[in-house]
């Protein structure tokens, strides 16, 4: 069994936290590294956490990026969050100064992109989200990784309750464990198949480069 190394960012977040911990737990992953702005009180022999604050100059931490075998960005912010500029600055020019760094030192590695149902790869949309999220897409694309999965859940249903950023998070929590979860499997995930699906592809590979909701649903059955 060859183990791998794993760098993560995003994992104090939601997706990238049930990731950080899985693969500290796995016997097929050798070190976890990962970029954080703040130390997590997280301690495992694994786990390298580097904190760094500069999300668009990784010059001083790059030593960090080589050797890696998998990647799973999952850094993201919910639209309406934080003013357009700054959410293009996260979504786009974070990923891609993420993205070169790996490239640039380890060439060789696999990269896991947290995106979002309805990116827009064309980058017409008039929907901000499904625009920038199409940009990043193919930003990463280019770069050509060893292989390169992009992930496009729907909402995502938080199996570990949390404080919902809107009342639009409230409704489809609702909506989910009532409607979603039975009916419209396009539509809803939960964080821990999201995960899962993610954490197995990079691993382990995956037989496509875009997975779309429903099609994620199955991969992870009754998770």
């Amino acid at each position: 069994m060859q183990m791998k190394n794993v760098i993560i960012t995003g994992g104090s977040g939601m997706i990238g936290g049930l990731i950080l911990k899985d693969c500290l737990e796995r016997n097929d992953v050798a070190k976890v590294t990962s970029l954080v702005r703040r130390g997590s009180g997280i301690v495992h022999p694994k786990l390298m956490e580097v904190i760094h604050d500069d999300f668009l100059n990784y010059t001083a931490v790059e030593s960090h990026f080589k050797n890696q075998d998998v990647c799973f960005f999952c850094i993201g912010v919910y639209t309406g969050q934080v003013p357009t500029d700054e959410f293009v600055k996260i979504t786009v020019d974070y990923t891609k100064a993420f993205a070169e760094t790996l490239k640039q030192q380890s060439p060789n590695a696999v990269f896991c992109f947290l995106s979002g149902s309805g990116a827009d790869p064309k980058e017409k949309s008039r929907i901000l989200f499904a625009r920038e999220k199409g940009k990043a897409e193919n930003i990463l694309l280019g770069l050509k990784f060893k292989a390169t999965y992009i992930f496009r859940p729907g909402y995502i249903y938080p199996v570990t309750a949390r404080k919902e950023p809107n009342l639009s998070y409230r409704l489809f929590r609702v909506l989910y464990r009532y409607i979603f979860k039975w009916a419209l499997t396009a539509i809803g995930i939960t964080s821990e198949q999201l995960a899962y699906v993610i954490e197995e592809t990079g691993i382990n590979g995956g037989s496509k480069v875009i997975y779309e909701n429903a099609e994620m649903r199955k991969l992870a059955g009754d998770i």
